[in-house]
Formats: structure tokens, sequence, C-alpha cells
């Protein structure tokens, strides 16, 4: 309908106006050049910085992190090991049916290296922290984070709960809005020009799980293609603005440990903007 308002001579009797953020000069004197604004486009994808701030409608493509691509995040070979000198992180999605996702990272300056991962199928809490346990970088988990319903009651005793009792790790949590979280993820994995790398890398050997979630192999649980997508019609037209709910364990720990350890990606997201 957006599309349809901005043509002239629009046979729907129709109207669309778009007011970018920048046009609000009171906030932004500097217009478009506004250092806040070109801060924003320089933490943004183009897709995101243009739709919520520019006010471009950008309708999403198949996959959901096309930005992805084994060559540039990934390593193998020694490249993105643990380094027993760094404190370890745990990022954790819990699942049953599906999987159950750990990330391990490590953050070097503002690099995160994903260099480990548990990746499980029909396993409760404690079989995971069994796992964990005896990795080589357990001795350096110093918290992590975790979806923030993994601390509701629900006639269990909660997720996080069993994590500190069991495993003695602390994961923090808060909710987080799934295009916030898709949009925190983008943002390590965009290309810095000036370095040709991202902030995000990812151990290709024992990362199979959210590399299969990002597109780059096959599922290490059903040995099938498992990307996170958008949603489709029958004609494979982008329905929404929410992906499919499913083959996306892994990338929402991360997109959980981002948040928890670097904040939004929207410096302005918790203000209070008032407009005149």
């Amino acid at each position: 309908m957006f599309t349809r308002g901005q043509n002239a001579h629009s046979e729907d009797d129709l109207i669309s106006v778009s007011l970018p953020t920048w046009s609000n000069t009171k906030i932004f004197p500097g217009g478009r050049t506004d250092p806040e604004i070109l801060k924003l486009e320089a933490m943004s994808t183009k897709e995101w910085f243009l739709e919520r701030y520019g006010g471009v409608p950008c309708p999403p493509k198949g996959r959901v992190f096309d930005e992805f691509s084994m060559k540039i995040h990934t390593g193998t070979g020694g490249m993105f090991e643990f380094d027993p000198s760094l404190p370890t992180l745990l990022w954790v999605d819990p699942g049953f049916a599906s999987a159950y996702a750990v990330e391990v990272a490590q953050i070097h300056g503002d690099d995160v290296y994903l260099v480990d991962e548990i990746y499980e199928q029909g396993m409760i809490t404690s079989d995971i922290i069994k796992i964990a346990q005896t990795r080589p970088w357990w001795s350096n988990v110093k918290g992590g984070a975790i979806d923030v319903a993994a601390k509701q009651h629900q006639g269990t005793v909660p997720v996080a709960d069993i994590w500190a009792s069991e495993g003695k790790v602390v994961l923090g949590s808060q909710r987080v809005e799934i295009r916030d979280g898709i949009e925190r993820v983008k943002n390590f994995l965009i290309v810095n020009p000036k370095t040709n790398a991202s902030r995000l890398h990812i151990n290709a050997s024992r990362c199979k799980g959210i590399i299969s979630e990002m597109g780059g192999c096959p599922s290490p649980i059903s040995n099938q293609t498992a990307v996170y997508s958008w949603k489709k019609d029958r004609e494979g037209n982008i329905v929404g603005e929410t992906p499919e709910d499913r083959n996306n364990h892994g990338v929402k720990a991360v997109a959980y440990g981002l948040i928890n350890s670097f904040g939004y990606t929207n410096p302005i997201k918790n203000a209070k903007i008032k407009f005149f």
C-alpha cells in the first residue's frame, strides 16, 4: 500500500508519505548528515537503516542472515580456537524437540569468537551441563545469557536455575524482540570496509549448528538443509515481518548474548524523545 501510494497517478485514491528520522531537525539539527544519524547508519545494515530511520519499506529476502559467508565469517585448521587466557561466556537457547543450543563465546576487544557449540536434540538441561563440563573451556566460564523464558516458573524448576545450581553458572536475561535480535546479529556480520573483516568469527568445525541456521551447511541433527528463513506464501513471496520460528536456536542464543554483552544496536532505543 505504501508503494502504491507513492504513485502520483494512483488509481486507489491513495497517497503515502514518508518522514525519515532526520526530518525532525529539532532533535537532529544536521538533518541527513547529523552525527547521530551517521552513527546509526554505520551501526546498522542497509535495509534496517532505511526502514527504521529512513521510512523506506525494505522487504526481506529468503534466508534471514543473507550477510553470512563461510569465507568471511568462519575458519578451520586452528582458526578461532578456544583461548585459555580469556574468559568464556555461554549463550543459551533451550530446546528439546528441535534443538538445545549453547554457543560458546570469547570476546577479544570489540570482536566475538564462537569457539565451540553444544547443539543437541532430545536432551534436558542437566544433560547439556554434563556435556559442557567435559569441554576444555568449562573452567573458564564466567557467565553468559539465556532466553528470558528460561527464568519463568511453569510448574518445573526454571532452566536458568538449573544452570545456576548444577553448573554454578549465572546466566543473564532480558526480553529481546525478534527483529532487534536479528539486527544485532546482522550488525556483527557486517564487513568493515577498512579491515575487510566482521566482528563475529565462527569456528567452522565446532559450530555447525548455528552455521546451518545461517545457510552454510546441513543441520548436524538432521543432516538436511535447515536454514532460518522468512515466511513465504505458496508462490515464494515473503510474507510478514517475522521469520519462521524454526531453525533458529543458535542464532537466538547469539542474539541474547550480544545484547547482554554489548547492548542494542540502536543507542537511542530506550531514550525518551520529545517531538515538537
